[in-house]
């Protein structure tokens, strides 16, 4: 069996593009800063600025709305020939270091509010650009690895980082400089992209008809199958937006320690995420590899399902007379198979919808989802958590039941790709 697993990985592995790798080396260094401040900004902004979480949830969903104008324009710029999937990362990782920068100086509401839609702005000119170098140096037969590869190197980046970072908090107690770090990181991915990444392949061939802006953008918007996808990718995101901002601040306030009123300290909280990545690391490849013989929509399920069951383990955790900590490691290692199920599947799907000349376009109409999500999922989140706790707790149970709402849009998309 062993030998078997090491023949089918070398069988692929050799194929993937080169730049794959070095655009991996970039975003697994951007995400070892990411690690720094994603679980502890919104304890930092909460526990140590003293905002509630609602506002800090609005705060942070607010980088949605000028993420959307990013990933409108980041779309349409790495498509074009004259701009490019390269300028348009270099542009991101330098407005990305900006906002850290204005976050690691945030003393009130506003000053987090404009950190956040700086931030937000990075972000959307990033994703479409970076999914489409992706997607271009991909081939049929292994372009669910090559997006594994890249998700694996976001992954282990983010679970240095959490470590570290929870490192550093226990040491100085200052969380201003987790920014400051992730700032050095994204000058050090601006590096690697200036320096690694060239025009991708796809582009530097001439193409016969380039599609207008607005004629693309019309063209995605008619394509119903995508449409469809879009609607129930919305969920996920929605669900990947609680991991990120809503519960490291349940695990802090909610959660508590055995025989204790208080809930889980920094290091417990770092570790508990670190170990999550670590598993995701652990999982990516083979679960890519079990769910390439599936279809999209039904490794997409998979995912679902996991998402159904992950929450549940969350409302445990906080409802349990006992065991709290073991119900969210087991939470978050059933979480890390659901995001492992679903990133390389989804945006493989969104590869084979879109045309080769249009992949910035429908790429960014993909990353409008995580910006959709955070809308939704942050401050739905913040104010989760102002409730009394019989109505936190609950909270976990409504997700359960979108899932099922999920997994139907899911069989319709199913049925409509197989026409």
């Amino acid at each position: 069996m062993k030998l078997a697993s090491q023949s089918q990985l070398s069988s692929w592995l050799p194929s993937i593009h080169p730049q794959v790798w070095i655009f991996a080396i970039g975003r697994f260094l951007s995400e070892v800063g990411t690690g720094f401040t994603l679980f502890y900004a919104p304890i930092f902004f909460v526990n140590q600025l003293g905002l509630s979480a609602t506002s800090v949830g609005v705060a942070l969903g607010s980088a949605s709305i000028s993420g959307i104008v990013g990933r409108i324009a980041g779309g349409s710029l790495a498509d074009s020939e004259y701009w490019g999937r390269r300028r348009t990362l270099l542009l991101a990782t330098a407005i990305s270091a900006i906002a850290s920068l204005v976050l690691a100086a945030t003393n009130n509401f506003t000053s987090l509010v404009i950190g956040s839609l700086i931030s937000g702005l990075g972000i959307g000119f990033y994703w479409p650009s970076a999914e489409a170098v992706v997607a271009d140096a991909s081939q049929i037969d292994n372009r669910r690895e090559t997006f594994a590869i890249a998700r694996l190197a976001d992954n282990l980046g983010l679970a240095i980082g959490i470590v570290l970072a929870g490192f550093l908090i226990a040491i100085i107690g200052n969380y201003r400089w987790l920014f400051v770090i992730d700032a050095i990181s994204f000058m050090a991915f601006f590096g690697v992209v200036y320096v690694g990444i060239n025009q991708t392949e796809q582009q530097q061939i001439e193409e016969p008809e380039k599609t207008e802006l607005f004629a693309a953008w019309m063209a995605v918007l008619r394509d119903w199958r995508f449409l469809v996808y879009i609607v129930v990718n919305i969920f996920f995101t929605i669900y990947i937006s609680q991991i990120h901002s809503t519960l490291p601040l349940y695990f802090k306030n909610f959660v508590f320690v055995e025989s204790t009123t208080e809930g889980f300290a920094q290091t417990t909280i770092s570790g508990l995420f670190a170990w999550h990545l670590l598993f995701a690391i652990i999982c990516q490849l083979p679960v890519t590899s079990i769910l390439k013989r599936c279809s999209h929509t039904l490794a997409l399920t998979v995912s679902a399902i996991l998402w159904a069951i992950g929450f549940g383990l969350i409302w445990v955790s906080g409802t349990a007379p006992s065991h709290h900590l073991v119900w969210v490691i087991l939470a978050l290692g059933v979480f890390a198979m659901a995001i492992v199920s679903y990133t390389p599947s989804a945006a493989s799907l969104v590869t084979e919808l879109a045309p080769e000349n249009q992949r910035g376009v429908y790429f960014s109409i993909n990353a409008l989802c995580w910006a959709v999500g955070s809308f939704i999922g942050h401050p739905l989140g913040g104010w989760a958590l102002d409730q009394p706790q019989i109505i936190t707790n609950t909270y976990w149970l409504g997700f359960i039941l979108s899932v099922a709402i999920a997994a139907a849009i899911l069989q319709y998309l199913n049925r409509i790709l197989a026409d």
